[in-house]
């Protein structure tokens, strides 16, 4: 998955749960999304795994499905 900058479109480098951009010299937040209603997901972690869960029907959504859209500070 890359992601590219929202103010220069330049690839932003992950950092734990937020992005950087070194041409802008910005961090970002990444924001996951539910494939199917696009509305924010909650995020559940518990040993070292990572899960993703929709309040709005469609239950636990596998990472490699959830949408991550970057959000400016």
């Amino acid at each position: 998955m890359e992601l590219k900058c929202p103010v220069c479109e330049d690839p932003l480098e992950q950092q734990g749960g937020s992005v950087h951009c070194s041409q802008c010299e910005q961090d970002f937040t990444l924001q996951a999304l539910c494939p199917e209603c696009h509305k924010p997901l909650n995020v559940l972690k518990a040993c070292g795994a990572v899960d993703y869960f929709c309040q709005n029907g469609h239950g636990l959504i596998s990472k490699k499905r959830v949408e991550f859209v970057v959000v400016a500070p």
